[in-house]
């Protein structure tokens, strides 16, 4: 479970920013995921649970904010939806290689106090 060790990037960078700011307890962690991150956002919860225990963020609160793949369309020149991470223009056939959104893992919000 790769979740556990992404969690543990997440914690220690959390902790890091908390300290710089002073913070005496992390309130909620966002986390901003792509639909094609391969991150399993059950698994993440499971994973934060365990590795936020007797930190201060054990009573942190998780949020994810779920980030849909697009691509670009070279052709039609618009963003589409790369629905199953297929990247077809709906409108003209062309195949995209400009995948512009999906992919995100990023620590997107804390809040302390």
């Amino acid at each position: 479970m790769h979740e556990l060790g992404i969690m543990e990037n997440v914690r220690a960078l959390a902790l890091e920013q908390a300290g710089q700011h002073g913070a005496e307890r992390i309130e909620a962690i966002t986390l901003r995921i792509g639909s094609l991150a391969g991150v399993e956002p059950e698994a993440l919860r499971l994973a934060f649970a365990v590795v936020m225990a007797d930190s201060i963020a054990s009573e942190a609160r998780l949020w994810i904010e779920p980030v849909p793949a697009e691509c670009f369309c070279a052709s039609c020149q618009r963003p589409f939806p790369a629905t199953a991470g297929c990247c077809e223009c709906p409108d003209c056939g062309t195949i995209s290689r400009d995948l512009r959104r999906g992919r995100e893992l990023q620590l997107a919000s804390m809040e302390v106090s």
